[in-house]
């Protein structure tokens, strides 16, 4: 099997689902020039949304993480739906991270690793990218982690 974004996701067992159309007033996606800004996306599986939760109370950092790395999985369908063919991506220049947690709860980079760690996986070197990631009160429909990305394609 030849080495891309493609050939890595289906040896890591991940399938890109279709984007859902947005809930709201905004597009999944902005391109200008060679960026692709990506909405924020949620923990949605096949079946709706997963991974509710408020991290530092009823969630583990492990379920928040597993709640990051579906995100991710989100975004990469998201660029797909946007370019076409994941090979144009040239870098993932940052991804920001929100987590849904208690006040107390100081783990925020380790919850977001789960998104970092799937990027960096399914793009190898053009997956390294800044990051930040973030703590918040509550975000849409109660889920632990939103993420959302922004791409340099060729």
């Amino acid at each position: 099997m030849s080495d891309t974004v493609e050939s890595r996701l289906a040896a890591m067992g991940i399938t890109l689902p279709t984007p859902p159309a947005p809930a709201a007033n905004y597009v999944p996606f902005v391109k200008t020039g060679n960026l692709v800004y990506c909405s924020g996306q949620v923990p949605m599986g096949p079946n709706g949304i997963e991974h509710v939760g408020k991290l530092g109370d009823d969630y583990s950092i492990e379920q928040g993480m597993a709640a990051a790395r579906l995100c991710a999985i989100n975004l990469l369908a998201v660029m797909k739906m946007a370019v076409g063919d994941l090979e144009k991506v040239t870098r993932c220049v940052k991804l920001n991270g929100y987590v849904n947690c208690t006040p107390d709860f100081r783990d925020q980079p380790k919850v977001v690793n789960g998104a970092s760690d799937l990027i960096a996986e399914a793009l190898g070197d053009k997956g390294k990218h800044a990051r930040a990631a973030v703590g918040t009160s509550a975000l849409p429909l109660g889920v632990a982690v939103e993420v959302e990305g922004i791409f340099e394609v060729a």
